[in-house]
């Protein structure tokens, strides 16, 4: 009896203790800072073949812990990009979310409405080693959600033209100028469109999967308002932005252009992200992909009332309001997003562009396209920078997503000539303001 009172006692003891030391543990945590949780994604967050999508981030950890000594960065490995969003929820839920974390696409707005994301402007402000002109504006304002800064920028992917160099050079036509027109771009998908075997059947055809909305990005329209209220699809640069894509697609006879038909190379032109050009270009890729035409990209063509402007794939990054290490997250979050370091080396290991000036105007762009690309690619990297500074923001209020899917498929109905183009729009402008406003 008295063996068992006193094992009961031992038992006890040992459980007191051992909620002592997790108590005392997080209480040391908490005041001294020495873990500050990561959240992120594996593999690439833009859909293509990578290699260590670990590699830049644990240089920028073992920096950060060099600097601060004493603190660790934990974060969770193996997390692919589709399941992400389920698990930060759920750690959100729990209230166990990391200090700082990648912030799933399509989910900005959301997390932000909750509460969960801390506002950085007062940081940003009482920083003096953090300047917002440190980025290119587009990414920067990516981060905003109605005029308050919740994230900052880690990389983004611009658009670009893809152009099908041979088979413009087997027709006789040059390449654009960095300034081309949709003028020209309408010529040259005209004089390329026909039929080449003789069958009676068109096979080869200006562009695929240039939509409304890129026209719409290059002739300079502004389809909402800061706050996401209210919507402008009734302006005239919209309305020309459509009346073209309308002329492009007559441009193909009725055909509907497939993704396999410009993969064949019977195509002259595509729009796509500078992320697949970083990724099909060099070899063994550009086989996989693209193995019977040499191709390079372009800015995109402007309209007569934009500059050729596109809007930019961000990734961003935040950190928990709940977080009890505010200033080592940001601090943290600044070695990520904020350091030139950290965005160089994500030139050589990931396949976006930098969002900060100093990276992406380094000599590091040219050296590493070059290397990936060695003797046969014609870009000027002034074009990526030039395409980064005039590049938008997309849009992140909650009902985004919803408006663009309302208006898509309205304007397809106005581009098969279902709907009258004029009246249309302006229905289309009243249906999404009365979503907006829900």
């Amino acid at each position: 009896m008295k063996n068992g009172r006193k094992q009961t006692v031992w038992m006890i003891m040992i459980a007191a203790a051992v909620l002592a030391a997790a108590a005392y543990r997080c209480v040391w945590e908490r005041n001294s800072g020495r873990i500050l949780r990561f959240g992120m994604l594996a593999g690439s967050y833009w859909e293509v073949p990578t290699g260590n999508c670990y590699e830049v981030i644990d240089a920028a950890i073992q920096r950060f812990e060099a600097a601060h000594p004493g603190v660790q960065v934990e974060y969770t490995s193996g997390i692919r990009k589709e399941d992400y969003p389920e698990w930060l929820a759920e750690q959100i839920v729990m209230g166990t979310e990391p200090d700082v974390f990648m912030i799933p696409a399509g989910e900005f707005d959301t997390i932000a409405s909750l509460g969960v994301l801390k506002k950085l402007d007062g940081l940003a402000e009482q920083d003096d080693g953090f300047q917002p002109e440190d980025y290119y504006q587009g990414a920067y304002e990516s981060g905003k959600i109605r005029g308050i800064q919740y994230a900052l920028p880690y990389e983004s992917v611009p658009t670009l033209m893809f152009v099908n160099k041979t088979l413009l050079e087997r027709e006789g036509i040059s390449i654009p100028e960095d300034n081309w027109s949709w003028e020209e771009f309408l010529s040259v998908c005209r004089q390329v469109t026909k039929d080449t075997d003789g069958d009676g059947s068109i096979d080869q055809y200006g562009c695929y999967d240039y939509g409304w909305k890129e026209a719409a990005n290059a002739n300079g329209a502004v389809l909402f308002d800061e706050a996401g209220r209210t919507s402008y699809f009734g302006n005239s640069k919209v309305e020309t932005a459509v009346r073209f894509v309308k002329e492009l697609n007559a441009a193909n006879e009725g055909y509907l252009v497939t993704a396999k038909e410009f993969d064949r190379g019977n195509v002259a032109f595509r729009p796509l992200a500078f992320s697949d050009y970083r990724t099909y270009k060099p070899y063994p890729w550009r086989i996989k992909k693209y193995s019977d035409f040499e191709w390079d990209c372009i800015r995109m063509p402007s309209g007569p009332d934009g500059g050729g402007r596109t809007e930019l794939d961000t990734l961003l990054m935040g950190i928990s309001s709940r977080s009890r290490q505010e200033t080592l997250a940001w601090e943290f979050l600044k070695e990520l997003c904020h350091s030139e370091e950290t965005q160089v080396q994500l030139l050589e290991a990931s396949q976006g562009m930098p969002v900060l000036r100093k990276a992406a105007e380094s000599d590091a762009l040219q050296d590493i396209l070059g290397e990936d690309t060695p003797g046969s690619s014609n870009m000027d990297v002034t074009i990526i920078r030039q395409v980064m500074e005039e590049a938008a923001a997309t849009p992140n209020f909650r009902l985004y997503q919803s408006a663009m899917d309302l208006a898509d498929g309205e304007i397809s109905r106005m581009l098969h000539g279902d709907v009258a183009l004029d009246n249309g729009l302006l229905k289309l402008q009243r249906e999404v303001n009365s979503l907006l406003r829900q």
